[in-house]
């Protein structure tokens, strides 16, 4: 499936370095790109084993993403209609609607992705860390990855994300909003539409869907 195929390509590139940020890396494991790694063994193999083991949260998390991606797409897209396609009095009851189906595929697909991710990353990023890193540098590795810091910092990533987001949407609405605006009033002329009607400043609000 394409999106599993993007999702084996999201792995391999980034769910190491994402869980690793908090930790600077030695030289061994920078100069690792460069470096050919040692053939394959069966201590080797349960190492990566380890690693994977350990990022089992970081790959179903990389999965969950991919899952929301289109619902989060589908709501932005559903909450234009609803200001400009559909009948003030009944927008709170569609906004409702809708956020029960985009909950619902959210909850359906997610488990089967995130299975599917797990089955995924031994033939996937666990083949790629056998190939490009070392017995010792796995070991370092798996150091990093339960060093007490980097778990703390790895556990706080919710509330980093929360405390930016909140501020910066604060803070750049009233900047982005027009230019949001004309953009669709943009779009809408290209595809030869007529422009949207006017309506109020409020209206249903549109939560992100269910995890």
């Amino acid at each position: 499936m394409k999106k599993l195929t993007v999702l084996a390509m999201l792995l391999a590139s980034g769910f190491v370095q994402a869980q690793t940020s908090a930790a600077t890396p030695p030289a061994a494991l920078t100069a690792s790109a460069s470096a050919s790694a040692a053939p394959s063994s069966p201590a080797k193999k349960e190492l990566v084993a380890r690693v994977l083991a350990l990022q089992k949260g970081a790959v179903e998390q990389t999965a969950q993403a991919i899952v929301e991606r289109p619902a989060m797409l589908l709501q932005q897209q559903a909450a234009m209609a609803l200001q400009t396609r559909v009948p003030p009095d009944k927008r709170e009851a569609a906004a409702k609607l809708v956020q029960a189906d985009l909950s619902k595929f959210v909850e359906d697909v997610g488990p089967l992705v995130r299975q599917q991710a797990v089955k995924l990353a031994p033939s996937t990023v666990g083949a790629l860390l056998e190939e490009k890193f070392t017995e010792a540098e796995l070991k370092e590795l798996i150091s990093i990855i339960e060093s007490p810091v980097n778990r703390k910092f790895s556990q706080m990533s919710g509330d980093f994300q929360k405390v930016l987001g909140e501020k910066l949407v604060a803070q750049t609405q009233a900047m982005v909003a027009p230019k949001v605006k004309a953009l669709e009033q943009s779009v809408v002329a290209h595809l030869g539409l007529p422009p949207a009607p006017a309506v109020p400043a409020s209206g249903p609000s549109m939560k992100p869907p269910k995890k």
